[in-house]
């Protein structure tokens, strides 16, 4: 494979900063590499030994000057619905992290280690939708269990960190645990409804007449779409929670038979790209602040319902920032790459 054009779009921000580092560790072999951010630019990294300046989109006077082979879009839902088709129309391949396009049924959602099969052929679109974070870690640790087994229903609560709203949502959390610790209210809740420091927040997105909050909505769309399966019974709560950066999960999934712990131990153990804390004595149980490989979605505490034997627990923890956006952009190009989409008009 030839050398690439390769852009970022939102260079600045928490998943491209993660995009950038993982790029260059990556063997993609890259010609040009453009960087933009949705304000203002002035702002310089390294990569592989030259200095890239960040340029701003909104200083863009031909769109002709953005023309690449694969551009990553890491800046949020309006910026990817003002600048994605424009990108793709001139030949490139979208890779977008927002929410913008997720739902379109001309763009396919991927998660290479599940459904590396959708993205075979160039989509008419020419744009590849990254899934939510919560989704990716969800529908790797559920792939082996779905594959082999038939699912009656799936309820989960999810525990999210404050690096889903960006660096800004970081610095928000830990400006109001200092104020806190020195026994101040502190600033007003700017990323989040209400201030997250040394709280839980049951809300992540707006809430529908109905109760669900979008982020809730988004699990149950997604994994359906990327599993192919349109009425898998899947209902969760979402809950933000005072932790810079990790996603976790508790899931419950009930199946139509009965289920033996020891196959579902060996089908997660099998699992590539799943760690398995097999024993809670011996092993413990993967928490966010302590992950090993921030590649792997970590599952732990997994048991059989003594109550109701069909029914199974596990808790599931990857970093967001990673595994839910970042590398999965990174191995969505790295498909699109191996199976030639390219390039191609």
């Amino acid at each position: 494979m030839r050398a690439l054009d390769i852009s970022v779009v939102g260079a600045t921000g928490a998943v491209g900063t993660a995009l950038i580092k993982l790029l260059e560790k990556s063997e993609i072999a890259i010609n040009r590499l453009q960087l933009f951010s949705s304000g203002s630019g002035a702002r310089q990294f390294k990569f592989r030994d030259q200095t890239y300046l960040v340029e701003a989109l909104r200083d863009i006077g031909d769109i002709a000057d953005t023309k690449t082979d694969i551009a990553f879009f890491c800046a949020g839902d309006d910026v990817s619905a003002k600048w994605g088709a424009p990108f793709a129309s001139q030949g490139t391949l979208v890779i977008d992290n927002s929410n913008s396009f997720r739902m379109n049924p001309d763009v396919p959602l991927i998660v290479p280690q599940v459904n590396a099969c959708s993205l075979t052929v160039r989509p008419p679109s020419r744009i590849v939708a990254n899934p939510d974070c919560s989704t990716i870690q969800l529908v790797r640790a559920l792939k082996p269990l779905i594959a082999t087994f038939d699912i009656h229903q799936i309820i989960l609560t999810t525990y999210q960190a404050a690096s889903g709203m960006g660096l800004l949502g970081c610095k928000e959390l830990l400006n109001g645990a200092q104020a806190v610790i020195e026994g101040s209210a502190g600033p007003p809740a700017e990323r989040f409804p209400v201030p997250l420091a040394f709280n839980v927040i049951p809300q992540i997105g707006e809430i529908s007449r109905e109760g669900v909050a979008i982020e809730e909505r988004k699990l149950v769309q997604e994994s359906r779409k990327i599993f192919g399966m349109p009425h898998l019974q899947l209902t969760a709560t979402c809950v933000r929670v005072p932790v810079k950066t990790g996603h976790s999960e508790a899931v419950y999934v009930e199946f139509d038979d009965h289920v033996r712990l020891e196959q579902v131990r060996e089908l997660l153990a099998n699992e590539p790209g799943v760690r398995l804390y097999a024993d809670e004595i011996r092993d413990g149980y993967p928490t966010p602040r302590c992950l090993g490989d921030p590649a792997d979605v970590h599952v732990g505490q997994v048991r059989v319902n003594p109550e109701n034997p069909r029914g199974l627990w596990m808790w599931v923890v990857a970093d967001n920032l990673q595994v839910g956006a970042a590398l999965n952009a990174l191995l969505i190009a790295q498909l699109a790459i191996a199976n030639n989409l390219i390039g191609e008009t």
